[in-house]
């Protein structure tokens, strides 16, 4: 894939996070794509489910699972607007998910180098493919509005 298809795949991604943003959840969003076609999609809905593990990783997987009748999704790339979490890498990992694209580093719980650096890990004898910084801009742009709304809320 080259800039402008992780830019345009990216943008889907942003658009999952801004479901999540109406819905006063962080505003993360992913989508895993496979021959230009996006097999699962998913924002985060953590506060919605009442569930820890709904993150939107987590729900595009399952999602993208669904869709193909297979856990294994070689060969697909998951875009997500912020740097994955250790559970959310994992899930990466144990899905057999070939490239990891993601928008912004969070340096509080990043698992690709933001916190920690768990993506370069051999699991498997697998590698992963893994970029970062794709339309950062507009990823921490989104967060932070949210986090601003966050503490309008707190502090009227």
């Amino acid at each position: 894939m080259d800039a402008a298809d992780d830019s345009h795949w990216m943008n889907e991604a942003l658009a999952e996070a801004r479901k999540a943003l109406e819905a006063d959840e962080v505003p993360i969003g992913a989508v895993i794509v496979s021959e230009d076609r996006v097999l699962g999609r998913g924002h985060n809905r953590i506060e919605t489910l009442k569930d820890a593990t709904a993150h939107a990783e987590i729900i595009a997987i399952g999602a993208a699972s669904e869709a193909l009748g297979d856990w294994r999704l070689e060969g697909s790339t998951l875009y997500v607007t912020v740097e994955p979490c250790m559970m959310c890498l994992g899930a990466v990992f144990l899905s057999r998910i070939s490239r990891l694209v993601f928008g912004t580093y969070d340096k509080r719980s990043g698992a690709c180098g933001g916190a920690l650096e768990l993506g370069r890990l051999k699991y498997m004898d697998r590698e992963l493919t893994i970029e970062g910084n794709v339309l950062e801009d507009d990823c921490r742009a989104l967060l932070q509005e949210f986090f601003v709304r966050v503490r309008q809320k707190d502090n009227p």
